[in-house]
């Protein structure tokens, strides 16, 4: 269960990194303006769904990881 843990939490902050910052350099990267805050909140829902992906992962492929692979044979 920890390493489902740790893996979903990593998958989780690279996914609202990657989204947050994409929507920043779209905005041409003003930290100062309101739509910097805006980026956060919009960066939000995409790693929403990654932790609702990784949750589904577990039932379709291996339970200790939040990757959609088949079950592992250990």
């Amino acid at each position: 269960m920890r390493k489902l843990i740790i893996d979903l939490v990593e998958r989780t902050v690279a996914t609202y990194a990657a989204a947050f910052l994409g929507l920043l350099l779209a905005d041409r990267f003003d930290l100062t303006s309101f739509s910097a805050l805006k980026a956060a909140a919009v960066a939000a829902l995409p790693a929403a769904l990654t932790v609702v992906k990784g949750a589904v992962a577990t039932l379709v492929g291996d339970p200790n990881s939040a990757a959609l692979l088949a079950r592992s044979r250990d």
